[in-house]
């Protein structure tokens, strides 16, 4: 039983399951209501591999498989894609075929199953960003009203503020639109509160997680980010190595070599976005940093990216930067490790003089 895989086709009530044997051929489908699935978990022989898709859910029925005995494999979707026999003629049982197969690739990288606490701290960074974005589209929406009837409000949230507070800007509207107008400042303050309330409840999450506390010795990295990279990849051991995360978070330049030649094009953008994004943000401050920070006083990362701001174009640096971050995040978050600013003079490939002043004089 050992070599039967079974491939799952998630989905909200009927999940699609499709079993294969040593052979790779298929020995059995079915369909199996949400209930019913559950119940067939815990009939299957310990050891059992049961492959998904890594979508919704899939963490929550990849716990269940590890409660009952069975080998929970998820991966992403572009993954499976290629080993879908018709990519014109897409159905459930297809899928689940498809994702069985792909389970059997020897090369195959699979996605680590999230705790409950792991999703729970992310749940508070989606909550978060969905209301940035409705936070957004309601202030643009009162731009839009304001600027039907010559009131042009600049940008920012506090010029919005300022013009909504304003008795001779609420002079210019007709009276009509006083009530529409208020209604929507309300709903706007609200949302706003609530993102100030998720901003506190992740800074709360950090401070009580010693990894996050850690991570944050890291200059540009906040409660935000360092909750964010400990919610999403934990201790990081699913990474072989600090390089495979900068990858996976899309850090790393595209290939098109060939030949014997390489071809290196833009940063590949895939993987997590959010985490992509907070490390860039992140690196803006870094960069602030070591742009003001005395030459005596700057660590060996601070020169480091004063030499590539000189030579490199700001984009660039950014997500240099935050490629830099990221490895270091990775090697914290393993080792088990506080930050060390010194720790690079440890490599045995580095030939550089250890005290701080000489290498400041030498840079």
């Amino acid at each position: 039983m050992g070599t039967i895989t079974m491939g799952v086709d998630l989905a909200k009530q009927v999940f699609s399951v499709s079993e294969l044997d040593g052979n790779g051929r298929v020995r059995q489908r079915r369909d199996l209501k949400r209930d019913a699935f559950a119940a067939w978990l815990v009939q299957q022989p310990t050891g059992t591999v049961v492959a998904m898709e890594a979508c919704s859910g899939a963490h929550h029925w990849a716990r269940r498989c590890l409660e009952h005995g069975v080998v929970p494999q998820l991966m992403a979707a572009q993954f499976v894609k290629p080993f879908r026999k018709s990519q014109g003629n897409r159905n459930d049982r297809n899928d689940a075929e498809a994702i069985a197969t792909a389970a059997r690739q020897g090369n195959m990288r699979f996605v680590a199953v999230k705790t409950v606490d792991q999703q729970a701290r992310l749940s508070w960074h989606r909550v978060r960003e969905g209301y940035k974005t409705e936070g957004l589209a309601i202030s643009n929406r009162l731009r839009g009203l304001l600027a039907e009837f010559g009131v042009v409000v600049a940008r920012s949230d506090q010029a919005l503020g300022r013009a909504l507070a304003d008795d001779g800007v609420r002079q210019q509207l007709p009276p009509m639109l006083h009530a529409l107008i208020d209604d929507l400042q309300q709903h706007w303050q609200h949302v706003r509160r609530r993102i100030t309330a998720c901003d506190e409840g992740i800074a709360a999450h950090a401070k009580a997680d010693v990894r996050s506390v850690r991570t944050q010795q890291i200059i540009g990295v906040g409660p935000l980010t360092a909750d964010a990279v400990v919610a999403t990849i934990g201790d990081g051991r699913e990474f072989t190595h600090g390089w495979q995360l900068s990858a996976w978070l899309g850090l790393t330049p595209t290939q098109h070599s060939s030949g014997g030649k390489q071809r290196l094009g833009a940063i590949s953008c895939r993987g997590d976005d959010y985490l992509r994004t907070l490390l860039i943000q992140g690196a803006r401050s870094s960069l602030q940093r070591a742009n003001v920070v005395a030459l005596e006083r700057a660590t060996a990362e601070q020169i480091w990216i004063r030499s590539l701001s000189q030579r490199l174009p700001f984009g660039k640096v950014l997500v240099a930067i935050a490629n830099k971050h990221a490895r270091q995040l990775w090697a914290m978050l393993v080792r088990d490790e506080d930050y060390d600013a010194q720790a690079w003079l440890r490599h045995p490939m580095v030939q550089r003089p250890a005290n701080h002043k000489n290498r400041s004089a030498a840079a």
